[in-house]
């Protein structure tokens, strides 16, 4: 049984509209952070009043007609991408390998979910009573600074990726150069940035403080108000726009 559904799954991935919607969905992963690395560089050199995560980006190009039908774009990539990840959960022999594919296909689920509220004019303030209401017991708390070590770990985990050149093996053929630099500027500065995120959520899990625990946006605050501050955001936004661009060679040359 499990082998006909493995079978299944793979014929299911193999599928031309789910090959050609997961180089969308990278694709879309492109834009979403270009558009990112834009919201980055506006709070570093502003006013600083924007949402500065993934529906922050997706905001910036919500208020016309053109931008709403990107979001749709954006949105089908998103899920094609997450139901080619899923078959590839469910096809691949090795547990790391399903693990991994199936954390990523969660990933273009909540960015697909993410465009849909941006979409529907919908916002997403309820994370903050959740993580307030965990961090006011010591399980919560324990919860939240072991997600914090986790995204520590993914942080690592995309630092070396990109400084050994690992993100190559997702390719199917040699890419251009630019390809390689982008992907290694990229990873190692998304690397970066996730640091701070997860740095920032055992903060808020020893000190027991919601503000440090609201992800990406608090993150990049934080780094605004340091010393420096508008620079650090520069390369981190550089950082991002970086792996922007590696998204496109990505959807050019994945193996799919």
């Amino acid at each position: 049984m499990t082998g006909d559904v493995q079978h299944a799954a793979a014929r299911a991935g193999d599928h031309p509209i789910l090959e050609k919607g997961a180089r969308l969905g990278y694709a879309a992963s492109g834009v979403l952070h270009l558009l990112l690395a834009w919201v980055t560089v506006q709070l570093a050199w502003t006013s600083g009043g924007e949402q500065a995560d993934q529906q922050g980006a997706l905001q910036q190009v919500a208020g016309n007609g053109f931008g709403q039908a990107l979001l749709w774009v954006l949105l089908v990539g998103f899920v094609l991408l997450a139901l080619w990840q899923a078959t590839e959960a469910v096809a691949w022999g090795e547990t790391a390998d399903r693990l991994k594919a199936a954390a990523k296909a969660v990933t273009y689920a909540v960015l697909a979910f993410t465009t849909v509220s941006v979409l529907t004019d919908q916002s997403s303030g309820g994370s903050g009573g959740a993580t307030s209401g965990l961090l006011s017991s010591g399980i919560g708390r324990v919860l939240i600074g072991l997600v914090g070590l986790g995204v520590v770990a993914v942080a690592g985990y995309h630092v070396v990726k990109g400084w050994q050149e690992k993100f190559l093996e997702d390719l199917e053929s040699s890419p251009a150069p630019w390809v390689r630099t982008a992907g290694k500027v990229g990873y190692i500065g998304k690397g970066g940035a996730l640091a701070v995120v997860g740095v920032l959520l055992v903060v808020a899990a020893v000190q027991a403080d919601p503000e440090k625990a609201e992800g990406l946006d608090a993150a990049l605050h934080a780094l605004a108000g340091l010393p420096f501050g508008p620079v650090l955001l520069t390369l981190v936004a550089l950082g991002f726009a970086a792996y922007g661009v590696y998204a496109f060679g990505r959807a050019r040359h994945a193996k799919v």
